[in-house]
């Protein structure tokens, strides 16, 4: 039964170091003698191998950050610009991050940076925030540190040093990505696919192009690291030396990842779900499964001292999920197997640990305060359809792209580039062969110690059924929300790459179809090799063009309206002066001009958000004096006004800025698909542009564009009509 076969994976774990190693080298001199080979030949065959991998793994990650650092020169012409010029580039949340990093700079020293950072009173009006657990600065911490500690002032300009950091940390990803691939097809071939399916999937594998500085962009390659050296770890009949490597590269990787990344625990937790189904079904060794959970314990617990005690780390669905997994475990070991309790606990297994973990996590809500991604409940709640709200701030993420279900377009593009069907052919062959394994687990067969090539079951390798089950889960989360999508594609590419490229996936579907005009053997080893090189001869002729004319067509993206209001700011404003408007807005003012601000684009706080919302109302059918009255609460000096946002023409009406603020303010109602506004003032933003009474009372303006209009809020009022 499972039991049995769960205990005699437990004593294969206890074995794997010792009488693995010394009998594997005895079996495979008899296997060389038949062959005709002797073992300095194999040693040679193996070591050849390997090198070739490693560098064409490494080459691939290279040659990638090297492609991204000259798109990027091509996309912003970032050589020839002006300092502030570079600057305007970084857009919303990544100004804000990149302006911190600026700050560390310019501190007398790293000590002294750091303290302001974790008692900032010079971003945000009337608050003092630790920017450095709010806004996860760890990245910037280590970029600072590297960039003095290395000598780099007198070589090479902060922000060359800090894209270049992002850059290389993407190369990374796509090496972490290839030896992932390789590890799980045994041929390098697969990496390359895996690097290929990448970069021409790039739209829809990484958001590098759109916001360098973006935590993901920081975190995710650890992630891949912690996954390439799982799939290493998780592998049977692994010898001594790797699998200890293994273990303490997801020990390493796994604290990183947690440490770069705020949402990083949820990822996480994901990946403990997929490990958790893969040790229930006793298609792994559990104490391997296990000693992954200690490294989630381990992680989540460094992680709540080093991030000033976090509490979201506390209250996260991963920790309650390992401590629910831990004392099960527990309760097991401490029943005797033969007894009825025992076998009523293993059928209950799946039960027992879920309803501990919802429990526990309910507990820990209830005794813990804390008040982080609360909004993202709330905000599940109404994505569901299990509540309803006029709520502006949750109205508005429900309309960003990457919150919405995803386009067509993005399962097209799949397709074109032949990702998607071979991904799917992957996929139910492995499901199938998983679904099968399962089925003789349940009826007390066990698993064979190694799976050769002629037994066509790729399902009983714990690493791909851990891949199988992870793909699955980060799919269905990306088909209800397109910004996962950055998550799930680029291990759809590498799962696709290893099954077209493996000969066991190929003989697992040979063995169903019962070939016997061809030997199957022969035939999988043919198609391992064939189509991975008709599949990367057709993405060659075509889309290498393409990537070529990226990278040799001159883009020009030039903001002269963003550029004036800036210089007019650094020129003309007060050095203590507020700005006030659009939180995307003012993380631009604050690193270009280092100004105070009222608000700011982030969205982790509930006190942030309520100050975005209520400064949005700019753009509302409110009076000049509540206005005036929210402004000043903030301490305020100036107002920007966006033409951009106050004559704003959205694709769907109901997505604008103004409507949401119009439906949240209740001076729009909905009938029978009919709007109907009632308001006894005009909208803000256009009423103040016409320089009446009761506006010029209250504003007076100092400063226009053809994009922006900058209005000096007034201490002293007169109220003459």
């Amino acid at each position: 039964e499972m039991s049995s076969g769960a205990a005699d994976l437990r004593q294969r774990k206890k074995q794997n170091c010792t009488e693995s190693d010394k009998m594997a080298p005895e079996e495979r001199n008899k296997e060389n003698s038949k062959l005709g080979r002797s073992p300095k030949y194999l040693l040679i065959q193996r070591f050849a191998k390997l090198f070739f991998g490693c560098l064409a793994a490494v080459t691939s990650g290279m040659m990638y950050a090297v492609y991204l650092s000259t798109y990027h020169e091509r996309k912003f012409w970032f050589s020839s610009r002006q300092e502030l010029e570079r600057e305007i580039t970084f857009q919303g949340d990544s100004a804000i991050y990149y302006s911190f990093y600026k700050e560390l700079l310019k501190a007398p020293s790293f000590e002294r940076g750091v303290y302001e950072l974790t008692h900032n009173n010079k971003t945000i009006s009337l608050k003092t925030i630790n920017a450095v657990q709010q806004m996860t600065l760890y990245p910037e911490l280590i970029a600072s540190v590297l960039y003095q500690a290395s000598g780099s002032e007198e070589v090479i300009e902060p922000v060359y040093f800090y894209i270049g950091i992002v850059f290389g940390l993407q190369g990374i990803y796509v090496t972490a990505l290839f030896v992932t691939s390789w590890v799980m097809s045994g041929t390098w071939l697969a990496g390359m696919l895996t690097v290929a399916w990448f970069i021409i999937n790039r739209t829809d594998t990484t958001r590098i192009d759109y916001s360098i500085p973006s935590r993901e962009n920081w975190a995710l390659p650890y992630f891949a690291c912690q996954v390439a050296a799982l799939t290493g770890y998780l592998k049977k009949n692994l010898n001594c030396s790797a699998e200890k490597f293994c273990y303490l590269l997801v020990n390493a990787s796994t604290y990183t990842f947690m440490m770069m990344w705020e949402y990083s625990h949820y990822l996480l937790f994901v990946q403990a779900v997929s490990l958790f189904l893969l040790d229930s079904f006793a298609l792994a060794q559990t104490e391997k499964v296990h000693e992954v959970y200690r490294i989630y314990l381990f992680s989540l617990i460094v992680g709540y001292l080093l991030q000033f005690e976090n509490s979201a780390l506390l209250v996260s669905p991963l920790l309650s999920l390992v401590v629910a997994l831990m004392l099960s475990k527990s309760l097991q070991m401490n029943m005797k197997k033969s007894t009825f309790v025992s076998r009523l606990l293993k059928i209950m297994y799946v039960y027992l640990v879920l309803t501990v973990a919802v429990t526990l996590n309910f507990l820990l809500k209830m005794l813990i305060p804390h008040k982080e991604n609360e909004h993202l409940l709330k905000f599940i709640e109404v994505k569901l359809g299990l509540n309803t709200t006029k709520n502006f701030t949750m109205n508005w993420l429900l309309c960003q792209e990457s919150l919405q279900a995803p386009s067509q377009d993005f399962f097209l593009r799949l397709t074109q580039s032949s990702l998607l069907p071979f991904y799917i052919l992957v996929l139910i062959i492995c499901l199938f062969s998983v679904t099968q394994v399962i089925f003789r687990r349940i009826c007390g067969e066990p698993l064979k110690e190694t799976v050769k090539l002629e037994d066509g079951r790729i399902g009983e390798r714990p690493e791909i059924v851990y891949h199988v089950i992870h793909t699955i889960l980060l799919g269905c989360l990306a088909m209800c929300l397109e910004g996962m999508k950055y998550l799930w594609t680029p291990y759809v590419c590498m799962l696709a790459a290893f099954g077209v490229c493996s000969p066991e996936l190929w003989m697992t579907l040979f063995k169903w179809l019962r070939l016997k005009a061809v030997h199957p053997i022969l035939l999988a080893l043919i198609l391992s090799m064939a189509v991975p090189t008709i599949i990367g001869f057709s993405l060659w002729k075509e889309f290498f063009p393409r990537i070529m004319t990226e990278l040799t067509e001159l883009q020009e993206f030039y903001d002269p309206d963003t550029v004036e209001l800036m210089t007019w700011i650094k020129r003309q404003a007060p050095v203590a002066a507020v700005f006030a408007g659009s939180p995307q807005l003012m993380g631009v003012i604050k690193l270009c001009t280092g100004w105070m601000v009222s608000s700011l684009p982030l969205y982790n706080d509930d006190d942030l958000l309520k100050r975005n919302e209520n400064i949005y109302q700019i753009y509302s059918k409110r009076s000049a004096e509540d206005i005036y009255k929210i402004l000043t609460s903030y301490k305020a000096n100036f107002l920007v006004i966006e033409d951009s946002i106050c004559n704003e023409v959205g694709p769907e009406r109901g997505c604008r800025v103004k409507d949401l603020l119009d439906i949240a303010n209740g001076h729009v109602v909905c009938e029978e698909g009919d709007n109907y506004a009632y308001s006894k003032y005009g909208r803000f933003c256009h009423e103040i542009k016409m320089n009446y009474s009761p506006y010029v009372n209250y504003f007076t303006r100092v400063y226009w564009n053809r994009s922006y209009f900058v209005y000096r809020i007034n201490t002293v009022i007169s109220f003459q009509s």
